[in-house]
């Protein structure tokens, strides 16, 4: 990966990767706002500035915008994160220079009409009751506000149906004003190109963005002193259970080993979760594990999907599992099976431009820089079983733990009488 970094005018930040084996060039504008930068009464609006990014500008129409880039067969689109906002493209290295002028007129010039707005006030309060039809999707987002009670972090990034209805246009463009400046900027681009070329086409773009300071958030203080459950009524032929716990900081010197750890125990069938649970005990048809890191934070999960009546046998196995590698280190040859997959996964992941251009602007965000993957793999090959061990051992205490069920049948009780480490 051969890549440049540098700051450029009014505090915005540019990486950009070479890639010249390839004939497309994907390109991704960042910002540094998300869920956790918005105030309780307007949760979810940096996901409808998101929609609105996408329906009209000063210079082009809603369908303008589109054809800009899918006419010369690349592809649009962005998303929302906790604590970033990304608006990225891609297309043959020869459209470039379309590519990075549809992206800033997007973010520059978006007119938010107001048909367009109640329109897609619609469209938003239909994605909310499709998340909500979704066992798996609310028993997460259930037990995501468990993990983080009273603190942005713990709210749906989509909002409410209720702050959706009453999001006035004014709203949104007092945020897009407040946040989408150079400060909070970040361009990644990844592709066949250099930064010379890429600078040469920012230059004259870059100026008519506002400058400002880089967002600030409430950090997440209250820390959790016993176990929280929460049971959903619904009926369904499967019960969805997540297990959420406390985990540590992007910024973390143990970042590596709980990535190990979450391999080890759910990221692939040869782990021990999938084998134990579903493969040796017949309990669950899906069971698998994820670790976020935020700027001072991070949490672990566990979601799976189980037969109705077997809910709080798979949850019980399921914590004990987690219990027995934090009291046992993993093998020298499990934990080598473990690198190799998160090698693997590093290195196919970077064959593609959309995926170098998102690794740089996670660095860029994350870390203000970016992450050289020959480091992180060293970072990974040092850990060591008892490292893996200590960091399963960090969690399995009652009062990080967090559970979320959706189910026809499961009992409060039921939960709370299984549920111990």
């Amino acid at each position: 990966m051969i890549f440049t970094q540098e700051r450029l005018e009014q505090g915005a930040q540019l990486a950009v990767a070479q890639m010249p084996h390839v004939e497309s060039v994907s390109v991704g504008f960042w910002l540094g706002v998300g869920g956790r930068h918005e105030s309780k009464r307007l949760n979810g609006i940096f996901h409808f500035l998101e929609h609105m990014m996408f329906k009209g500008t000063t210079k082009r129409t809603a369908r303008e915008i589109s054809e800009a880039v899918e006419g010369v067969g690349g592809y649009l689109n962005a998303f929302t994160g906790e604590e970033m906002t990304c608006y990225y493209a891609r297309a043959s290295a020869t459209h470039l220079p379309k590519v990075v002028d549809v992206l800033t007129d997007m973010l520059l010039r978006s007119s938010f009409p107001a048909a367009e707005i109640e329109r897609e006030r619609g469209v938003i309060e239909e994605e909310i009751r499709m998340y909500e039809d979704q066992p798996a999707q609310l028993a997460q987002d259930m037990a995501t506000s468990l993990l983080w009670p009273n603190n942005a972090l713990g709210r749906p990034l989509a909002g409410t149906s209720e702050n959706i209805r009453r999001m006035k246009r004014r709203d949104l463009l007092n945020y897009r004003h407040k946040f989408y400046h150079s400060g909070n900027l970040r361009i990644t681009v990844a592709g066949k190109t250099d930064l010379a070329e890429v600078k040469e086409l920012l230059r004259p773009l870059l100026r008519q963005f506002p400058v400002g300071n880089q967002a600030m958030f409430t950090p997440v203080s209250r820390r959790q002193t016993k176990a929280r459950f929460q049971v959903i009524r619904k009926p369904l032929e499967q019960t969805q259970f997540v297990i959420g716990l406390r985990g540590v900081s992007r910024h973390d010197p143990r970042r590596s080993a709980f990535r190990l750890m979450s391999v080890i125990l759910g990221e692939n069938m040869s782990s021990r979760l999938f084998q134990n649970v579903r493969e040796k005990h017949g309990l669950a048809y899906s069971i698998g594990t994820s670790v976020n890191y935020y700027q001072e934070t991070g949490s672990f999960f566990i979601n799976a999907g189980v037969e109705n009546s077997k809910a709080t046998q798979a949850i019980k196995l399921t914590l004990q599992t987690m219990a027995q590698l934090a009291r046992r280190a993993p093998s020298l040859r499990e934990l080598r099976r473990a690198k190799e997959y998160t090698f693997g996964q590093i290195h196919l992941s970077l064959e593609s431009t959309d995926n170098q251009m998102m690794w740089l602007g996670e660095g860029l965000l994350g870390h203000n820089r970016v992450i050289n993957p020959d480091k992180l793999i060293r970072q990974i090959e040092a850990v060591t079983p008892e490292e893996v061990r200590a960091a399963a051992a960090l969690l399995v205490h009652d009062e990080r733990l967090n559970i979320a069920v959706v189910s026809p049948t499961t009992e409060l009780a039921e939960i709370e009488a299984v549920a111990k480490f």
